[in-house]
């Protein structure tokens, strides 16, 4: 019997820099905007971190959308108000070398198909910004939303996406860039009733969207930041979802991951299902959507009445709702990664993403030990699973030997 050796393979651990907006405080970072990712890059190494997803935004002056309307943070870490140079990025990147920090990816998460031209044009212009930062940075992915044209249908927006979203895709390829689309289908993101208001929110869209890629050639810049708390979201479990794409041939269209989990109300689902609160919300005041952005942020409600959002290592190990798809089984998601997906695991980045609400405090002080017990669950988490993973399908494989039991089955729960 041939011998294989014992030799896991880890992936690389990061954290997206929107766990700390208020780093360095707006006052500083507005007049000296490089001071952020300098700061950034000393806290991700004190927490653990190995790298850092770069967050990007429309600076809040900017922005159509305002922050209080939004349920999660909004980090512009790194600031693109002024252009973004050769000199910006030399500084940016001698900070990440003496802080030993790698950059995974620049992070923009914004409605890419907006039905407003002006206001279309206004985020992709700020997208192409992000792009050129990410070659100057010397990163070889940008990663955000698809997002949705609230004025069309869902296969009306898949012409949308070839009309729109392709360009955006070839001007990625002319810089050798990827785009990694995660799946959050931002039910919250309006105050209409829309529930899926980022049509890139699950496999089978994922898949349809890939072929218009393919006819277009940029099928190779279009991948999936792939996120499990949107999963559980929609009653999904990793396992069942990585054997669909590999049944259907796609196994290598998840190429990042988000560590962020969902802990699924079992009394939110009981009084309002899946689709979340669909009525008296506090969004919509006098029979119109209300133009405070403090009361659009009840529209959230779409999800929040029914889960809350975990940071890795926060909630109780619960093997009930790991069965029942309530909350994520961190192990089997290692693990179902490894087996079903196409992956070049070394380089593939798993970046713990932070948005539990009750853990959401901007006192660096106080968040660090936060962050790094998180951190430091998702690294032995990654290699508990590689271990399992070397031993089972590679070591005791090779000698034919069997491993025990039978595991977690997809497509069932």
């Amino acid at each position: 019997m041939p011998v294989q050796p014992f030799r896991p393979q880890f992936m690389k651990i990061g954290v997206l820099t929107a766990a700390l907006q208020e780093l360095t405080p707006r006052e500083v970072r507005d007049k000296d905007p490089d001071r952020a990712i300098e700061e950034w890059a000393e806290f991700a190494r004190e927490v653990g971190a190995d790298h850092i997803q770069l967050s990007a935004a429309l600076h809040p002056t900017e922005t159509d959308v305002p922050p209080e309307a939004m349920l999660d943070p909004v980090a512009n870490t790194l600031d693109l108000r002024q252009p973004f140079d050769r000199d910006r990025a030399k500084r940016a990147r001698a900070a990440l070398a003496a802080s030993r920090i790698g950059l995974s990816d620049i992070g923009y998460f914004d409605n890419m198909l907006h039905d407003d031209a002006a206001v279309r044009n206004k985020k992709h212009d700020f997208m192409k910004r992000v792009m050129d930062a990410a070659v100057l940075l010397e990163t070889d992915a940008v990663c955000g939303f698809v997002g949705r044209n609230q004025k069309r249908s869902m296969d009306q927006n898949l012409v949308d996406f070839a009309e729109w979203f392709v360009p955006l895709l070839k001007y990625a390829k002319e810089r050798g860039l990827t785009y990694r689309v995660e799946q959050c289908p931002m039910p919250g993101w309006t105050t209409g009733d829309n529930f899926h208001n980022n049509i890139a929110y699950a496999p089978g869209a994922w898949i349809a969207l890939h072929r218009i890629c393919e006819k277009h050639g940029v099928g190779d810049q279009l991948r999936i930041h792939y996120d499990p708390s949107h999963a559980i979201l929609m009653g999904q479990d990793t396992r069942s979802l990585f054997q669909y794409l590999k049944d259907e041939g796609y196994g290598f269209l998840i190429g990042g991951f988000h560590v962020k989990g969902q802990v699924i109300d079992g009394r939110g689902v009981a009084a309002w299902g899946y689709g979340g609160q669909t009525m008296e919300r506090g969004d919509w005041k006098a029979g119109k959507a209300s133009e405070n952005p403090a009361d659009q942020v009840n529209a959230w409600k779409k999800q929040t009445v029914l889960c809350e959002h975990e940071l890795p290592g926060t909630a109780k190990h619960d093997p009930l709702a790991y069965l029942q798809n309530r909350s994520v089984d961190w192990l089997d998601h290692q693990l179902a990664a490894r087996e079903l997906l196409t992956l070049d695991v070394p380089n593939t980045h798993l970046v713990v993403e932070h948005e539990y609400p009750k853990a959401r405090v901007q006192e660096k002080d106080r968040l660090a030990p936060v962050l790094a017990g998180s951190i430091a669950f998702t690294r032995r988490i990654d290699e508990a699973a590689a271990c399992m993973y070397a031993l089972q399908h590679e070591v005791l494989a090779a000698q034919d030997i069997p491993a025990q039991g039978r595991g977690r089955e997809a497509y069932r729960s």
